[in-house]
């Protein structure tokens, strides 16, 4: 089933002023070859400040550029979840593999956005997961809520604990990890987050629950909130999950890429969340079943 398209739309800044729009267009978008938006252009599908653009301009700082994206048939993705706990100020659901959170990268409508939103139209997330990872995503209905629960994410008032499947069999019993995470170079991807010493401080608290000889399952909280922490922070200290197509051994992105960043492939759960309701007060503890088919060890 066709989507209903999307307007694509950035601002152009200094950096990009006197460009062509057709080699920025093919470097901010490199999905696409030159050859390729040049279809695109031909076909009235971009804008430069309301003007369809044949792609020979000069861009100057401050125009506003517009792709405006025909509807596509977008991957497939799960469309079913569980709802965890529902009121009026806040929604919390437990999140399937292979669905993402929000818009991006060729999806629109096979979101957890669009699908609570049918039923919630007022809810947004607090948060989100990746597109592998499972568990709970906790919505707020208003903007009192969302700007309450946003002011506390980071902080230990809101208790945030994965479940985690890593790579080799972990010496110690607990590890506190406080490697920084920063936005890095990477030749296939442009930039990606990891393991940076000159990035934001982030911590984690990651804890045995099992071993075998080759993985371990951590259970892993949360006490800073950076994109892709608990990857990132696992990897730095010599345990990647199984099957991460992003990070090896040191919390570096790996240089030939097995899959694109939000491939799964890989087991991580977002099992407990523990806070106190903004409006009422009361302590709500939540907790999301392990997907099926995870082995029992997880």
């Amino acid at each position: 089933m066709l989507n209903r398209g999307y307007a694509y739309t950035t601002i152009i800044s200094s950096k990009y002023h006197g460009r062509t729009l057709l080699s920025h267009l093919a470097s901010l978008y490199p999905h696409s070859s030159p050859q390729a938006w040049q279809q695109k252009l031909n076909n009235r599908e971009v804008t430069v400040n309301g003007v369809t653009a044949t792609g020979s301009e000069s861009l100057t700082l401050g125009q506003t550029l517009v792709w405006n994206r025909p509807p596509w048939i977008e991957p497939d993705s799960p469309q079913h979840f569980e709802v965890l706990f529902n009121d009026l100020h806040l929604l919390a659901v437990n999140k399937p593999s292979g669905l993402p959170t929000l818009p991006g990268a060729g999806f629109m409508e096979n979101t957890l956005l669009r699908l609570v939103q049918k039923q919630s139209p007022n809810a947004n997330p607090v948060h989100r997961l990746g597109r592998a990872t499972t568990g709970i995503v906790l919505f707020a209905k208003t903007p009192q809520v969302a700007s309450k629960l946003s002011a506390n994410w980071n902080t230990p008032r809101i208790q945030k604990i994965y479940r985690a499947l890593a790579q080799g069999s972990a010496q110690h019993d607990a590890y506190e990890i406080l490697t920084p995470i920063g936005l890095v170079p990477h030749p296939l991807i442009g930039s990606v987050w990891a393991a940076n010493l000159s990035g934001k401080p982030s911590k984690s608290l990651a804890k045995v629950i099992s071993r075998t000889i080759s993985t371990t399952t951590f259970e892993v909280s949360l006490n800073s909130g950076r994109p892709h922490q608990i990857r990132i922070h696992l990897a730095s200290i010599g345990h990647p999950l199984v099957g991460d197509p992003l990070y090896g051994f040191t919390g570096q992105p790996l240089e030939d890429l097995p899959g694109l960043p939000g491939d799964g492939g890989y087991f991580l759960h977002a099992q407990f969340l523990k806070f106190h309701h903004p409006i009422t007060g009361e302590q709500i503890n939540l907790e999301a079943a392990l997907p099926s088919g995870s082995s029992s060890h997880r």
